[in-house]
């Protein structure tokens, strides 16, 4: 799988140094967690509050990405818990 996932970056740094002296802002996001949801096994309550990705933060996460100037913005994020290890 890292193979694959090491392409769909390069593919989206590609396109991002292509598009982006047109306007267009390319960006590659890593969502690295489980998405807390109301399924058993995914809930906060359950795992723990730092195990699991607010969905709301997760949008913020895309907002900040969608809103950042032009004068210094980034190509990659990558969004994890907080107890993730290293």
């Amino acid at each position: 799988m890292a193979i694959g996932k090491f392409g769909l970056r390069a593919v989206a740094q590609s396109f991002a140094r292509d598009l982006g002296p047109k306007g267009v802002h390319v960006a590659h996001i890593i969502i690295d967690g489980q998405i807390e949801s109301d399924r058993p096994g995914y809930r906060a309550d359950e795992r723990g509050q730092d195990a699991v990705l607010n969905p709301d933060a997760i949008a913020e996460t895309y907002l900040q990405l969608h809103r950042q100037h032009r004068s210094a913005w980034t190509q990659e994020i990558d969004v994890r818990p907080w107890v993730e290890k290293f």
